[in-house]
């Protein structure tokens, strides 16, 4: 069983920047595709980002291209998302999560494929 921990959250000014991470333990995730989403306050959870398991191909969701940038460091366990140029409308619950399927071929943005999330982090950005 794969539990995901996420940090780095905290409250920031508009324009700021974050860097959020997600440790992995019970498992190593290296062959796994991981992915960032949030929820905020009355809203479903989106997709952010998502990372393919050799770290070379990512998605993003359009409002946060060129601003968030998804990475890996395998040895580590750990994913990040780097968070620059922060808006309001970035406030949320940040959650990580892991697609299961060993060495996949996709990179999926639907919650429902992802296998294991953690517990999230919260992310506030003031005007």
């Amino acid at each position: 069983q794969v539990q995901l921990v996420e940090s780095g959250g905290g409250s920031v000014q508009a324009g700021g920047s974050l860097r959020l991470s997600c440790t992995a333990s019970g498992r190593a995730i290296s062959s796994y595709a991981m992915g960032w989403f949030r929820q905020a306050p009355g809203k479903e959870r989106e997709f952010v980002a998502a990372i393919k398991w050799s770290g070379y191909v990512t998605a993003y969701v359009d409002s946060v291209k060129g601003r968030f940038t998804i990475s890996r460091a395998n040895a580590k366990n750990t994913v990040y998302l780097q968070m620059d140029s922060l808006k309001p409308e970035d406030t949320a619950v940040y959650y990580c999560a892991a697609d299961e399927s060993p060495y996949g071929s996709n990179l999926y943005r639907g919650l429902a494929e992802y296998d294991h999330w953690g517990q999230g982090t919260q992310v506030t950005v003031s005007s």
